[in-house]
Parts: C-alpha cells; sequence; structure tokens
C-alpha cells in the first residue's frame, strides 16, 4: 500500500517541490518500503525516535526534525541531522550552532512562524524574526545556515483561512529573502503542507511539503 501511495502522492507534486515523508511513530519496515521506492527524506517530530531509526535504518536517508525542538535534546541529532525545521527562538539556534561546532559541520535550519490561529502551535512572529536575524550575535554564527521557513496552518476545514495562512508565509519569506538574504541562494525554502492541505500550499508557493498518513496511513 504504501508504495502506491507514494506514487500518488509523487504524481502531485511538481518536481521542484521536496517531499519529506513524514515516518514518525511509523514502523522501520514501512520507512523501507518507501526508501525501496527511492525515498530518501524522511520527517520525525522526536529526537529519541529519529536517533533510534537513524542507527537502525539506510545511511543513505535524510533525517529532518520537524517537531518542537528542546535545547537539551539538540546535542543527540547534531551529528547527522540534515534540517531541522522548526526553529522558533534564539536560543535554540545558538544552542544548534554550539553543537554543530563540536560535529565539526554545519545544520541547515528553517525559521517556524506562527501563522495558524491556534494557541498551541510554536512559532516566531514576524517581529521576532526580524528582530533575531539583526542581532549581532545571530551574525557570528557560524555553524548554521537559515535556508528558508516553516509554518503550520490552522487545523481546519476552511480552505480560504488555510490558504490566506499560507499565503502569510510566503510573504514572510519573500521580505525575509529581500532584507536579510537577498544574495544568499541558500535561503530557498517554504516548508508548508501536509497530508490535509499539500496541494493547497503548493498553489500559494510552498517549496517542501511534509507528508504522513497520504503515505504511511493513519496515525499509530
Amino acid at each position: 500500500m504504501i508504495k502506491e501511495n507514494l506514487a500518488i502522492v509523487r504524481k502531485n507534486i511538481p518536481s521542484d517541490v521536496t517531499l519529506v515523508a513524514v515516518s514518525k511513530t511509523k514502523p522501520n519496515s514501512s520507512i523501507l518500503e518507501a526508501h525501496e521506492e527511492g525515498q530518501r527524506i524522511f520527517g520525525e517530530n522526536k529526537v529519541q525516535e529519529c536517533v533510534e531509526k537513524q542507527e537502525a535504518l539506510p545511511k543513505d536517508i535524510k533525517w529532518h526534525l520537524i517537531g518542537h525542538l528542546q535545547t537539551n535534546k539538540v546535542k543527540y541529532i547534531a551529528p547527522f541531522i540534515e534540517l531541522i525545521h522548526a526553529v522558533d527562538s534564539f536560543k535554540l539556534l545558538k544552542e544548534i550552532n554550539k553543537q554543530a561546532k563540536k560535529n565539526k559541520r554545519t545544520i541547515d535550519c528553517l525559521l517556524q512562524f506562527h501563522i495558524a490561529q491556534e494557541e498551541s502551535k510554536f512559532g516566531l512572529s514576524f517581529v521576532e524574526a526580524q528582530e533575531l536575524l539583526s542581532t549581532p550575535e545571530f551574525i557570528e554564527l557560524q555553524n548554521i545556515s537559515i535556508t528558508g521557513v516553516m509554518g503550520m496552518a490552522t487545523f481546519t476545514d476552511n480552505e480560504e483561512q488555510v490558504r490566506e495562512e499560507f499565503q502569510a508565509l510566503e510573504n514572510y519569506f519573500n521580505v525575509i529573502k529581500s532584507h536579510f538574504f537577498k544574495f544568499n541562494d541558500a535561503f530557498e525554502t517554504i516548508s508548508m503542507g501536509m497530508s490535509g492541505d499539500y496541494q493547497l500550499a503548493i498553489e500559494e508557493g510552498s517549496t517542501m511539503v511534509r507528508v504522513g498518513s497520504s503515505i504511511f496511513g493513519g496515525r499509530n
């Protein structure tokens, strides 16, 4: 079933949009099934689960940490993580930089914005992001690379609301790109859209979608 589901999702995604297969809570066997179909990018939202899977599964997998990340857990994923989606504070960024330096690498990060109307979701406001990027301390961080933005829309059937939230994130991306990353080609990712709304997100400019249940079935 995973093979068929993956084929359908891929058919709905343009070639210039990156697919992150969200494998959180899924067994290694399911990940291997997707891996056999050529999927190489997988997203996990819990550090411990991500570490365990990274140790057990093929080494050509690129792991993305898509969930809220606590500073005290950065050290566990720093040796291998490909991209951290949910950076929502300077404190977290500083810790990622510290652990990346220890591992002699640069870690790619996305700034998470709070675009949903739900209070429970994490993320920076536009003003907070601008302040963070304007500080001299930010410029001193040599072992992180901000490669774009990430956001989660409100969980609602109101398509117009979701569309507006995606439009807001694309707008944030464009303003930040022109103000802070104008000559930085690495700043190119807009990570938005999940199983229920990824096609809508792509229409609104998403360059990376995080799809779980449409590939692996409902959550375990």
